[in-house]
C-alpha cells in the first residue's frame, strides 16, 4: 500500500475555513468603521436619530469582531 503524505482535503477544508473566516471577519470589522464614520458626520450634521442609529451599527459590529474572536480562540483552543 502506498502511503498518504498529505490528506489533500483536510488541506483544502482548512484553506476554505480559513479564506471564509478571514473575509467574514474583515467585513463584520468594516460595518463597524462605517457606523463609526456615519455616526460622526451625522453628529455634525446635527442628525440625532441617524447618529444614533449609525452608532448602533458601529456597537453591534464590534461586539459580533469581538464574539467572533473569542469563538475563533475557543476552536483553536479545542475549549
Amino acid at each position: 500500500m502506498i502511503a498518504t503524505i498529505v490528506e489533500w482535503e483536510a488541506v483544502l477544508d482548512t484553506v476554505l475555513a480559513s479564506v471564509v473566516a478571514g473575509v467574514g471577519v474583515t467585513f463584520v470589522f468594516s460595518i463597524a468603521i462605517w457606523g463609526v464614520a456615519r455616526f460622526v458626520d451625522y453628529n455634525r450634521g446635527e442628525r440625532p436619530v441617524a447618529a444614533g442609529a449609525a452608532g448602533l451599527v458601529a456597537a453591534l459590529g464590534l461586539l459580533s469582531t469581538g464574539a467572533v474572536l473569542v469563538v475563533g480562540i475557543l476552536v483553536m483552543t479545542g475549549g
